[in-house]
């Protein structure tokens, strides 16, 4: 049948594939591509002085095969019975089967794979009875990821099989390797990727291993935001709850990634008032206002291939609003006294802890500036809301505490479990959240004698933050309007207007927004309402004494 040239190169020794056949009575079988150059190389006896790949896999002294699935285009007749008389020549014992198939275009991908799925549809395959190689090294490229792609989804119950030349003495023979789809190197590849994952979901919660599964499961999203969006993000929660922190980790997430090139620009909007927020923001010309002596070119230029982070977006003016709408629209906006604009690509995340729907409501935020930036929108809880998560949140504050003061601060055992246990309680309330609690670490760890705070401490700290948190609840002593007051306001206010002002910033400062104080205040009036506006009638008030609900709380 086959034309059989003498003296053939034998086996390769070198390589060991034992781990493959087990010793049982199950047939190997081996499947593959002719391959039209690699496997024609050399003429007559020549041939076997050059790696053929094909050939090569019967050299293997430790890969015993049972039968040799050929497949080649019918042009290629002639060498695909050269090729089965040489494997037979060099393994007597392996069967040889020739599959004649059309490739009109091998370099087809759609051709090539539905040529190839026909084949092992219509294939008997035996996995009880055989165990199966898959040969990917011959073929065009187009073949050989189409194999994979079988293989991989299982039309192929096979290993794969990639040969290549090998070096000296077993040069003709060469090498073989398993490539197993359905073993650990596939899980080490998604393993790999999980890490990865989670490695960016702990930065962004600066390595604090939070317990809180609501938490942890916005921040592991915001992590996948992060790094495939452009989009603006919205970060809405009380002070002090950690948005500006989780702005600062979301750039340096990205600048690890390679999402973003720029620099983070921040900036509190509650500092931008009057004229020179639009300044501040936008820009100016030289001369384009009284003062504007020199040119500026504002934050949003400066941002540039960078982040952008407005905190407290809700201060913003209206008309800082509307240009800034168009700013992230159209990556363009003009600067105070410009004829022409200024192109600027961002990213924005925005912070606020003001209801922005009930400011849409009220006229004082803009609905389609919202609907820009609200695509992805997350709340921070504040401390109290995740007292689980209080504990790690201490050990964080201890390690920043060490790095400033320079020598190890700690808890000794007693102490530490007091504190937790007061940290945790009803009576802690927490209301300037994470700010609170690195106020109270910081002033522990400056006190402690060598390092280690005591009992004591512990004590004394936890009397001064029920003080600091008694003018918060309504029935123990009032918050003083000192406060949020000047002296001249103090005098000109009666007796009475006092004490009823301190009683509404006492439910302001224990509510997380001018919606809730609002109903606590007036949750009897609301009822005979039809249409109760509960926060405009505390801003309303509020504002006879020229105070804002965010300067009271």
């Amino acid at each position: 049948m086959y034309s059989i040239d003498p003296d053939p190169v034998f086996r390769n020794t070198d390589r060991n594939l034992s781990s493959f056949i087990e010793i049982d009575h199950m047939k190997t079988v081996v499947i593959g591509l002719l391959g039209t150059v690699l496997d024609a190389r050399g003429k007559g006896v020549k041939r076997w002085n050059k790696w053929r790949p094909t050939v090569g896999i019967f050299m293997q002294e430790d890969l015993l095969v049972d039968r040799l699935e050929l497949i080649h285009d019918a042009r290629d007749h002639r060498l695909a019975n050269n090729v089965g008389a040489d494997v037979q020549t060099v393994s007597p014992d392996t069967e040889v089967q020739l599959h004649e198939l059309r490739f009109e275009n091998p370099w087809d991908f759609e051709q090539v794979y539905s040529t190839l799925l026909d084949f092992v549809e219509h294939y008997p395959f035996k996995p009880d009875q055989e165990r199966y190689l898959l040969h990917i090294t011959t073929g065009t490229h187009v073949a050989q990821i189409c194999w994979f792609l079988l293989c991989e989804a299982n039309y192929v119950p096979a290993v794969l099989l990639q040969t290549s030349p090998g070096r000296g003495d077993n040069g003709v023979s060469g090498q073989c390797h398993l490539i197993d789809l359905d073993l650990s190197k596939y899980d080490a590849i998604s393993s790999r990727f999980k890490r990865r994952q989670l490695e960016g979901t702990e930065f962004l919660k600066s390595g604090i291993a939070t317990r809180n599964r609501q938490f942890n499961a916005m921040i592991q999203q915001i992590e996948q935001v992060a790094i495939r969006s452009v989009a603006p993000i919205l970060i809405t929660g009380p002070t002090g709850a950690g948005k500006s922190q989780l702005a600062s980790r979301i750039y340096e997430l990205k600048k690890m990634r390679g999402s973003i090139q720029g620099e983070l620009v921040a900036v509190n909007c509650a500092t931008l008032r009057g004229d020179s927020a639009m300044s501040a923001l936008f820009g100016h010309k030289k001369g384009a206002f009284t003062g504007a002596q020199n040119a500026r070119k504002g934050l949003l230029n400066k941002a540039d291939q960078g982040l952008l982070f407005l905190d407290e977006i809700g201060e913003l003016g209206l008309d800082e609003q509307a240009m800034l709408l168009h700013a992230i629209e159209e990556k363009t906006f003009y600067p105070v006294g410009a004829d022409g604009p200024v192109s600027s690509d961002f990213q924005l995340i925005a912070g606020t802890n003001r209801d922005l729907q009930q400011q849409v409501a009220e006229g004082r935020f803009r609905e389609d500036l919202l609907a820009r930036i609200n695509l992805w929108s997350y709340e921070l809880p504040g401390l109290r809301h995740r007292r689980e998560d209080i504990e790690p949140n201490l050990d964080y504050e201890l390690q920043q505490a060490e790095s400033q003061m320079g020598y190890k601060v700690s808890f000794n055992k007693t102490a530490r479990q007091r504190f937790l246990d007061f940290a945790t309680s009803p009576e802690a309330l927490w209301s300037g959240n994470f700010r609170d609690l690195n106020a109270c670490i910081q002033r522990m760890s400056i006190l402690s004698d060598g390092g280690r705070i005591n009992e004591a401490l512990v004590q004394q700290e936890c009397e001064r933050l029920l003080t600091w948190w008694k003018p918060a609840e309504v029935n123990d002593s009032l918050p003083a309007l000192e406060e949020i007051l000047e002296p001249e306001q103090l005098a000109d206010m009666d007796l009475f207007d006092q004490q009823q002002l301190r009683h509404v910033v006492a439910v302001c400062r224990d509510s997380q927004n001018i919606s809730q104080a609002g109903r606590k205040l007036f949750n009897r009036s609301r009822l005979k309402k039809s249409s109760a506006n509960d926060s405009h009638r505390l801003r309303q008030y509020l504002a006879k004494f020229d105070l804002k609900f965010e300067r009271v709380q």
